[in-house]
């Protein structure tokens, strides 16, 4: 590799020495790749391979030191290495652990979330053509597809981070391209009191729960927190229990030995095939499942999922998007009236009131904090009505000077219906656990920050 590869013209300015050395890595990728043998490194190990290609790539930059300080050098091989081996200049944020939503809005417009908070990154594409690649590569590891016909994508990593993909025509300004980065250790319920994210009253009253089998359905809005819930919840679920699970894409990481994992599946270039969600509920109880779990129901599945809690699934759990408990029995009634049959509301709301006995909402608040901010328990019916009775609460009083929201949990006073369900079950829960106390504020000690 020479230097007149590169022009001879003088570049200055930081887009200048950016341009330089994009072009420098565009040549020293395509170097690479034409003079590796590919049948040879086909017997290599992935380690193996990665060390040979950074051999490679050292030798050829070599060629190039007039060009290059050791400092550029280093960059660009890690990131010939990130094109190679991984998703390209996203490799980056991927590394980071602070980094829990990566947003690419265009080529050249990369946003992050940390700690709740949104802020732009360094990190861009070559071009629109090169983020179409990445995300490409992305989906087609794990069978899925995004082209002209196709330009909304549904996908995972192989740690089990979401991705979302919306390519043009769809997106005017450029591929959209959302990762959920998925925690390489989920959460547990000491990590969530620990961010004052619940109560160890309430986590109590969870705990026993779900070690009864009442069913539960846990709502909220994108990036509440929904699914961080229902893998903390799985750590009580007894380990001689059958649990089948069922996902668009899957994200639970549940914590049991006795897991039947299930992910749908899009239909192909001709427009058949596709695996909805209602048919793996339905093809689940033939499984001999003790609970089903669906990732989350957004249609005429849960209408399946109601009658796979009526029919002895006792246990079972979903996620729905709901803004308030009350707001999520009307979800499931519209999301009901999706499966096709025509019946009267008065059967769509016994059917919910007998199948579900408890809702948790979770929230992302003001400052990017996220609580479990009620748990309400499903009584019966009062005529046609579904009656609830909200057991604990998060009452927000305001935000801080960095615009956290603020508030506390406190216990309504209203002892449960289920708690005699609960004791039937051997989780006998002291009377004293519901009376109406605060149960903790979260007020930051006067100067912090």
């Amino acid at each position: 590799m020479s230097r007149s590869s590169f022009g001879s013209t003088t570049l200055t300015g930081g887009a200048a020495e950016e341009d330089r050395l994009l072009r420098i890595k565009t040549d020293l990728h395509q170097k690479l790749i034409s003079e590796m043998d590919l049948s040879a490194m086909g017997t290599l190990s992935e380690e193996e391979l990665r060390e040979e290609v950074r051999r490679g790539a050292e030798q050829l930059c070599r060629q190039t030191n007039d060009l290059l300080s050791l400092a550029e050098r280093e960059k660009l091989i890690g990131e010939v290495l990130d094109e190679t081996f991984g998703i390209g200049p996203l490799e980056v944020l991927m590394r980071d652990p602070t980094v829990s939503d990566i947003l690419v809005n265009g080529p050249k417009c990369v946003y992050v979330e940390r700690r709740g908070r949104l802020s732009k990154s360094d990190v861009v594409f070559n071009d629109e053509k090169h983020l179409i690649e990445i995300v490409r590569r992305i989906v087609s590891r794990v069978g899925r597809r995004v082209d002209e016909t196709s330009p909304l994508c549904d996908a995972r990593l192989p740690d089990g981070s979401r991705v979302n993909a919306v390519i043009p025509p769809l997106a005017l300004d450029g591929t959209l391209l959302s990762i959920r980065r998925s925690s390489k250790s989920p959460l547990q319920f000491k990590d969530l009191v620990d961010k004052r994210a619940i109560t160890p009253e309430m986590v109590d009253f969870l705990s026993a729960a779900t070690r009864a089998r009442v069913n539960m359905v846990v709502s909220g809005g994108t990036g509440s927190g929904k699914t961080t819930l229902m893998n903390a919840l799985s750590s009580f679920i007894p380990e001689d229990e059958r649990v089948a699970t069922i996902e668009d894409a899957a994200e639970l990481k549940l914590q049991q030995p006795h897991i039947v994992r299930m992910e749908t599946r899009p239909a192909n270039i001709e427009g058949n095939g596709a695996i909805m969600t209602r048919d793996l509920v339905k093809n689940a109880l033939r499984m001999r499942p003790d609970r089903i779990i669906v990732g989350e129901c957004r249609g005429g599945e849960t209408l399946d999922m109601l009658q796979a809690m009526n029919t002895g699934h006792d246990g079972s759990m979903t996620t729905i998007h709901a803004n308030d408990t009350r707001d999520a029995i009307g979800r499931m009634e519209m999301m009901v009236g999706m499966a096709g049959f025509d019946l009267p509301i008065w059967i769509i709301r016994r059917q919910i009131a007998s199948a579900v006995q408890l809702i948790v909402q979770a929230a992302r608040l003001s400052g990017g904090v996220r609580k479990i901010i009620k748990i309400s328990e499903i009584v019966g019916m009062e005529e046609d009505v579904v009656s609830m009775q909200d057991i604990f609460v998060f009452k927000q009083t305001g935000v801080d000077e960095d615009r956290v929201a603020q508030g506390y949990h406190y216990c309504t006073g209203i002892r449960p219906k289920c708690l005699e369900a609960l004791e039937s079950a051997g989780e006998k829960l002291p009377v004293e656990l519901f009376e109406r106390r605060i149960l903790s504020s979260y007020s930051r000690p006067e100067g912090a920050r």
